[in-house]
């Protein structure tokens, strides 16, 4: 791993369409329209799901797939990463929804925005990496738990007005109204998770396929298996007048334009109110982004890297601008930036037709989504969450110690029961105990053999790894350590790597203590990091002349005469 440095100085506002574009040719044009119009045909029914699992409107995730998708990709620091509203999001928005109102979520979103915009202007991109791996799949298999227990209703066609924010009041909405459920809503749910399920996936498909049935199969797959489960759930429901709800019975239909510009009422008291709201959004927002960001950098090394500041910045003036015509949080999306890339997308122009083409659909094709049944979104939603969690993990558990199998468990059920934010607080808590206690084992103390000519009296130790405050106990407790007659005490400090002020009061007090006693203290081969905390804190100083040697053959020369 990389050592992290914090630069003084700002990141500079540079966009990667601006580097893409040189050399721009028909060829890059061409692939990106392609793609982009594919990303754009994956992105319109998972908008609307997403939108209405977080208990908005249907269009209010379209048009943040349409602005935030065209200002992450105009502005962001990625080659091919798609971004807007996301399945990650689901959960914190309807909590926000419920208990603050959708008004207090434009302005938190608002605010989240400016809050990215600047940890990438800080450039503060690169602390989220360090963010441990069992809290992000901790938190990340909880979101994925809660999407696919608020689709139960959609999915079951249960008459339920609003659905409680919280996990076990959910689970008891659900099972006091299980004897209401609609089959028929069933049926068409169940057939939208299976189609999407069975339907062809273009990164699956052979680059050369032998035969009719694999060019069959290619070939649909260039069709998504989302807009094929919707296309047939909705013909079915129109054709066989299925009793089910639909988009347009719950919200009256999408309108055909974008909704105009409007500013959202703030003040200072609401802006201390959405504090927490703001503080998760920004910070989910970041890690969603970043590590999609990652996923697209491994699926097509022949891009540059991205950058993930101007990643961030991108993010926050997207979720800055958004709210301001209806929309969500928005941020990097897994399954639709794969898709880009399988779709052979070679600058961030493919999702800017992702979003012109998310925009051409709304405007031409919207009166149609009055018939879309809630229950097919449903079903597309269930396969969102499964593919979203990473349940391989769970049975990994036992080949992990203990720290890590605790903070992802813990980091999940709490991201279950409570939310998000505890749930990365705590584990976060967690995770810099189990460090700190990992490190501290790791420093040890260890007493040298007596060799040959030592003077008596002599007593030589050795420290091994970082001497901080976690370690401090095994340097209080060495004076009880000494056998009787010690007069003088080496350590061996070669091994030391690296020490903190509490590791330089435990040697002071260490000191003090030997002084008391008699007793004198040398150290030796002192690596420079902790020699210039002796020197600052004036230890060195206090040890006198000679007291800090070069080699231990050179700390045994100064050891004080034995009395005579």
């Amino acid at each position: 791993m990389l050592p992290l440095r914090l630069s003084t100085r700002l990141h500079p506002f540079r966009p990667r369409l601006l580097l893409a574009l040189s050399g721009y040719d028909r060829g890059r044009l061409l692939a990106d329209v392609g793609a982009g119009i594919t990303v754009g045909i994956v992105a319109l029914p998972l908008a609307m799901a997403f939108a209405i699992a977080s208990g908005v409107k249907p269009e209010a995730g379209l048009f943040t797939a349409i602005i935030a998708g065209f200002l992450i990709s105009a502005l962001g620091g990625s080659q091919v990463q798609i971004g807007g509203p996301a399945g990650a999001f689901i959960v914190i928005v309807y909590g926000i929804v419920e208990r603050y109102g959708l008004a207090n979520l434009l302005i938190a979103t608002s605010m989240a925005g400016v809050l990215l915009f600047l940890m990438g202007w800080l450039k503060l991109g690169a602390l989220v990496r360090y963010i441990p791996v069992s809290i992000v799949i901790g938190f990340t298999n909880g979101i994925a738990v809660l999407i696919g227990l608020s689709q139960l209703k959609d999915l079951l066609g249960l008459p339920i007005d609003k659905m409680p924010g919280d996990f076990f009041s959910q689970i008891a909405v659900l099972w006091q109204h299980l004897g209401q459920t609609n089959w028929a809503a069933v049926v068409v749910g169940l057939a939208c998770l299976a189609t999407v399920v069975l339907w062809p996936k273009s990164y699956t498909m052979p680059v050369a396929p032998q035969g009719i049935t694999p060019h069959l199969r290619r070939w649909a797959a260039h069709l998504p298996g989302t807009i094929v489960a919707l296309a047939g759930a909705t013909g079915a429901v129109l054709l066989l007048h299925l009793p089910v709800e639909t988009i347009g019975s719950r919200f009256g239909g999408i309108p055909q334009a974008l909704p105009a510009f409007a500013l959202p009422e703030l003040s200072w008291a609401t802006a201390k109110l959405l504090v927490i709201p703001t503080v998760t959004i920004a910070l989910l927002g970041a890690i969603e982004s970043l590590l999609c960001a990652r996923v697209a950098d491994n699926m097509a090394p022949q891009h540059p890297r991205h950058d993930p500041n101007q990643e961030l910045m991108a993010q926050g003036v997207a979720n800055l601008v958004t709210p301001f015509f209806g929309g969500i949080p928005a941020t990097g999306t897994i399954a639709r930036t794969v898709t880009n890339v399988r779709a052979g997308a070679a600058t961030p122009i493919a999702g800017v037709v992702h979003a012109l083409t998310l925009l051409a659909i709304v405007l031409v094709a919207a009166p149609l989504a009055l018939h879309v049944p809630l229950a097919a979104l449903a079903g597309i939603l269930l396969f969102v969450a499964w593919n979203m969690g990473e349940w391989r993990e769970f049975a990994r558990l036992k080949h992990f110690l203990l720290p890590y199998r605790a903070t992802l468990l813990g980091t999940f059920l709490l991201t279950v029961v409570f939310d998000l934010t505890v749930a990365v607080e705590v584990g976060l808590l967690m995770a810099c105990g189990f460090f700190i206690y990992r490190m501290g084992q790791l420093f040890a103390v260890r007493p040298l053999p007596p060799a040959e000519g030592l003077a008596p009296g002599v007593a030589v130790f050795e420290l091994f790894g970082a001497l901080f405050f976690g370690a401090v106990g095994k340097i209080e407790a060495l004076p009880a350590q000494l056998p009787p007659g010690t007069r003088c005490l080496v350590l061996q400090m070669h091994r030391l790597i690296s020490m903190d002020t509490s590791g330089i009061d435990a040697l002071q007090q260490l000191h003090r203590t030997l002084q008391r006693q008699g007793v004198a203290l040398v150290l030796a081969e002192v690596n420079p990091q902790p020699l210039g905390l002796l020197q600052r804190s004036g230890l060195a100083a206090a040890l006198g002349d000679g007291a800090i040697a070069p080699s231990l053959a050179a700390a045994l020369q100064r050891v004080p005469a034995a009395p005579g």
